[in-house]
């Protein structure tokens, strides 16, 4: 009886991470390669001002590492510190500021992360979707609301994701490896 029990508890986790998996290849296969420009067209200069919010200060240094920014993004229940200065060593603890200008600025703020499965890595980026909303705080502008704009998948010889000519807004970009490193998933983010 025992062995007929733990023979079906095995089955039932072998199903449950070959679903699991299959659900990551599904949503991977979804992303387009390269950006699909989508632009809001209703954008007016009202909607182009960047919603601060006053919050307490984050702390400047975690795990002997400089902190820059603190990364929330509530539908993915990621809650992260930003450490200032890419870095390989640091990116197994923490996301890294990859590319660009300071937190919460005007350009194309880049965060670099692994995603393996840990709580405040990025291995759910991929269930963003535009009208997704991303939080980024610091301690010179407090935080930021920031809303997807797109989503997709490009190769790790392409630097077109860095791009800092934003026309004057304020943009994060979020990028990961994909497709066991073949590929990159990058998404994309603008405050207002």
């Amino acid at each position: 009886m025992i062995k007929k029990f733990l023979k079906l508890l095995i089955i039932l986790v072998i199903f449950i991470i070959i679903g699991k998996m299959s659900y990551g290849i599904y949503k991977e296969m979804k992303l387009s390669d390269g950006p699909t420009n989508i632009v809001e067209e209703n954008e007016t200069e009202e909607n182009n001002e960047t919603k601060k919010i006053e919050i307490e200060k984050i702390t400047t240094a975690y795990k002997g590492y400089i902190v820059s920014a603190k990364l929330m993004i509530p539908k993915i229940n990621l809650n992260t510190y930003v450490f200032e200065d890419y870095d390989e060593d640091a990116m197994w603890i923490c996301p890294t500021k990859y590319f660009g200008p300071e937190p919460n600025e005007v350009g194309n703020y880049c965060i670099a992360a692994h995603n393996y499965d840990k709580e405040n890595m990025f291995n759910h980026i991929i269930e963003l979707e535009a009208g997704d909303i991303i939080y980024l705080s610091d301690n010179k502008n407090g935080q930021v609301e920031y809303k997807v704009y797109d989503v997709y998948k490009v190769k790790p010889t392409d630097n077109s994701p860095l791009e800092q000519d934003t026309n004057g807004k304020t943009e994060i970009t979020l990028i990961t490896c994909s497709d066991y490193s073949s590929k990159r998933i990058i998404v994309k983010a603008r405050a207002g």
